[in-house]
């Protein structure tokens, strides 16, 4: 007995730039969370800052780790997703949180200690390239599709 072939067995790549994105977010949140532990975090534990202050600080660190890890995920599955106006918004979604967390980065970096701006460098460009792989994934038109009138209407 032959059995009917399942669409859900068919895993095909529809996005490469969302698939890139997600293993960038993976890689971002476990480099975040290797860097925490190894280097950020003991240093807050030896210090003479207060306990409330030290686990505010400790829970935004992993904050920024889980975010990462959620998005990497939501982005490697939305890979798989032949339904792009679906997506789309989770994508402008979290490349709109991007953006506002590296005008975050940048800013309060700046008015607390403008010559720290280079410090921010590594982090900055990689957001950066995230980010662009993300509008690349959203550009990105469906496979014979790609004249189509539809998709290249100004809205």
């Amino acid at each position: 007995m032959e059995y009917p072939r399942r669409d859900v067995l068919d895993m095909k790549i529809k996005n490469p730039y969302y698939l890139i994105a997600g293993i960038l977010a993976v890689l971002f949140a476990i480099t975040h969370a290797w860097n925490g532990q190894s280097a950020v975090l003991p240093i807050l534990h030896a210090s003479e800052i207060a306990l409330d202050s030290e686990i505010i600080f400790t829970y935004v660190w992993h904050i920024i780790t889980a975010e990462n890890l959620v998005y990497g995920i939501a982005f490697i599955c939305m890979a798989f997703q032949g339904e792009r106006s679906k997506i789309r918004a989770v994508a402008w979604l979290i490349v709109s949180l991007l953006i506002v967390r590296l005008m975050v980065i940048l800013g309060i970096t700046a008015v607390q200690n403008v010559s720290a701006l280079t410090e921010t460098v590594v982090d900055s460009v990689a957001i950066v390239f995230y980010v662009i792989f993300i509008l690349l994934g959203i550009r990105m038109k469906p496979k014979g599709l790609k004249d189509s009138k539809l998709l290249s209407s100004k809205r």
